[in-house]
């Protein structure tokens, strides 16, 4: 049984009065996640403006910098959301401007959360781009960032970490007495799929999910069971005698499973970084007949530029992607007729309004039966 939100915020049972720090990195997302919190207090009888607490990290010209709280966080459930993927902030550096990066935002994360001074009830961080988080694992003499990185924040005392689609959950391992929430932003993707391509039909005749590699099975074997379809799988074949870029380089795509001709193809990853492993996915699959081809990549950050897959559009190898805006978008990809958005706010929303009652999140929306929901609201069940 789910309650609602204006329930839950007019029930007085919230750990403490909520505090929202959106760093300079999620401006616009902090903006809608704070007006759902705002509406849904409104309707349960508490009247606030903003959830939103003003801060900044200023630099100094030597490139050093601080960080600032401008109101007072005494004895609030603080939430600090930060995306460590925004490349288009930039800062003063004896007189360049110096794009940030990965490193720059998590030190200023813990630049707010020094400021913070301990006087906050709690911390939860947000991060969807989990820092450090694609070097997972030790191969050889290697660092692992993302352990640190997470061990440090729980030395400074903050109490949750939320992440979107980690590249392996296992890295909470390195903190297995804290927080982490590991969120798939799913019944989201499939409602802005069902929204946008107003001709498509998740019918197992008509539709297929296929896992681009091992790594990303879990994911696509879920999507494949909720909405009763086939799955497909490629496995990436590698040339282990040599290594370019730190890895060893893919030779071949191979693809293990039914037919895909004639049907709807969706292909689910964590993240589209070249680009050209989707590409490689999309070109194999259409040489096999398949109908149209759909990707989506919680983190859509199109390392090497948008030209290719203006190629592959303009060539039918695509037919779309879809992407979050858990992460920067460039207005040129989000200017694409083949780019779709998923608006993952509202959901983090719920996660705020959850962790902030004390209560689990099935208790304000359970996904797997919103997404029950939604197929049957389009004749999908």
């Amino acid at each position: 049984m789910t309650a609602s939100s204006e329930i839950l915020f007019g029930s007085d049972s919230n750990v403490a009065p909520i505090g929202i720090i959106a760093m300079n990195s999620v401006t616009e997302l902090g903006r809608k996640i704070d007006d759902y919190l705002v509406d849904w207090a409104g309707k349960g009888g508490i009247n606030v403006d903003s959830f939103l607490v003003e801060s900044e990290c200023p630099r100094f010209s030597s490139g050093d910098g601080k960080g600032l709280i401008k109101s007072t966080i005494r004895g609030k459930d603080l939430f600090i959301i930060i995306d460590v993927g925004n490349y288009s902030i930039k800062y003063d550096y004896f007189g360049m401007q110096n794009a940030m990066s990965p490193d720059d935002h998590f030190q200023d994360l813990k630049r707010i959360i020094q400021a913070a001074s301990g006087k906050a009830h709690r911390i939860t961080v947000i991060m969807p781009t989990l820092y450090g988080g694609r070097q997972h694992r030790r191969s050889y003499r290697e660092s692992l960032d993302c352990a640190c990185a997470l061990q440090e924040l729980e030395a400074m005392g903050v109490s949750n970490i939320v992440t979107f689609d980690a590249h392996d959950p296992r890295v909470q391992n390195a903190i297995p007495l804290m927080g982490f929430d590991n969120v798939m932003p799913t019944y989201q993707v499939l409602k802005a799929m069902l929204k946008d391509i107003k001709d498509i039909s998740f019918n197992k005749e008509k539709f297929m999910v296929v896992s681009p590699d091992e790594g990303a099975l879990n994911r696509n074997m879920y999507y494949a069971s909720v909405l009763g379809v086939e799955m497909g799988m490629f496995y990436k074949r590698r040339d282990y005698s040599t290594i370019v870029n730190g890895r060893n380089p893919i030779v071949a795509h191979e693809y293990l499973g039914n037919p895909v001709e004639g049907k709807d193809v969706f292909v689910s990853d964590d993240i589209i970084s070249s680009g050209e492993s989707m590409l490689d996915v999309a070109s194999a699959l259409k040489e096999k007949k398949a109908g149209r081809f759909f990707a989506y990549a919680t983190y859509a950050i199109f390392t090497n530029g948008l030209e290719k897959f203006d190629k592959a559009y303009e060539d039918g190898i695509i037919d779309g992607v879809f992407g979050t805006n858990l992460t920067y978008r460039t207005p040129e990809l989000l200017s694409r007729p083949w780019f779709h958005e998923v608006d993952v706010s509202k959901y983090i929303a719920y996660f705020i309004e959850a962790i902030n009652h004390d209560v689990s999140i099935s208790k304000i929306i359970d996904p797997h039966t919103k997404i029950e929901t939604l197929l049957k609201k389009y004749g999908m069940k």
